[in-house]
């Protein structure tokens, strides 16, 4: 987790002062590309780090070294806790990282600081269920993201038959309980589902991780292309304004506002096929107007007919 890290780096530049990125990697065994990435976005969030140019140089606290991090300033702290306190509700190592960084803390600081760490709770379970503890695969492939190690996977992909590659781990991602690993592979990155890993081995070989990689980036990117495949084809709707929210929060960025047509609000609806926008939007029944394309229009026309024909019979129930 990166959170646990930067909470690592912290103390460390607390102990010492000034490090290095080498110094860094070598105590946090990481590589020497991500000890500087986490330096650099120690500063970027606005922590008082900064790095000191020269042969004796290397990246410091504000102040020189302290036996604290009054570097730190109340605001900055307490964004810090905001960040690390929800894993820590989740996660034990997280948990104990926060404790050392709020003895590290200076008194003034103290209590805002653990108040933010405490003011927001993660609960992944559902109502109803208990909390689903990471799978196996998913602890052994992030050990060989950490460490940079090459994996050979067998993978079944879909409708393609079961294939084996090695690949380079560089990191993994949990959307709605579905967990993908994003790897290097000899063309090029690629994302694959972990429920259809059937086995996982590291090759015992070590991969430099590409300096200008980022996992949050590269799964941005990713979802992008996915959201754009899985929205070939657009319908126009035509609706009332009061509906619309209803209509936004049950399609996300698959619905989107285009303007206005007299007295109704003009949409544009995407989905792959016309039979899935038409099942989107066949529960509205009359209250909306689709514009066009034709292909949904026949879509609507054609389950409207199947439901009078199962239903149809049964009008006079509700005489």
């Amino acid at each position: 987790m990166r959170a646990d890290r930067l909470v690592a780096v912290l103390l460390l530049m607390q102990a010492r002062g000034r490090v290095t990125a080498a110094e860094v990697a070598d105590e946090l065994e990481i590589s020497l590309a991500t000890a500087r990435r986490d330096l650099e976005a120690l500063s970027t969030a606005g922590i008082p780090v900064y790095p000191q140019p020269g042969r004796n140089g290397g990246w410091q606290l504000v102040g020189g070294a302290r036996t604290d991090l009054s570097g730190l300033t109340a605001t900055e702290a307490q964004a810090l806790f905001l960040l690390v306190g929800p894993a820590a509700s989740i996660a034990p190592d997280a948990k104990a990282a926060l404790r050392k960084l709020v003895r590290a803390l200076p008194d003034t600081f103290r209590e805002h600081a653990q108040a933010a760490a405490e003011a927001v709770v993660i609960d992944p379970a559902r109502w109803g269920e208990h909390v689903k503890e990471r799978p196996e695969l998913v602890r052994r492939l992030q050990d060989t993201v950490v460490r940079r190690q090459q994996v050979r996977l067998v993978y079944a992909g879909r409708g393609r038959g079961t294939s084996e590659r090695v690949v380079e781990p560089l990191g993994l991602v949990d959307k709605d309980d579905i967990w993908y690993l994003i790897a290097g592979t000899p063309n090029g990155r690629r994302t694959f589902r972990v429920d259809r890993i059937e086995h996982a081995a590291p090759t015992g070989d070590l991969f430099e991780r590409p300096d200008e990689f980022e996992l949050s980036s590269a799964w941005a990117e990713i979802v992008e292309r996915m959201e754009e495949r899985r929205s070939g084809l657009t319908a126009t709707v035509l609706m009332d304004e009061r509906h619309v929210r209803v209509m936004q929060d049950r399609l996300g960025r698959n619905c989107e506002l285009d303007g206005t047509a007299g007295d109704r609000v003009r949409i544009r609806v995407t989905a792959p096929t016309p039979l899935m926008i038409a099942q989107h939007l066949a529960g509205w029944g009359g209250s909306i107007e689709v514009v066009d394309p034709p292909s949904v229009q026949a879509e609507l026309a054609r389950l409207g007919r199947e439901l009078t024909s199962r239903y149809g019979s049964m009008d006079h129930l509700g005489e």
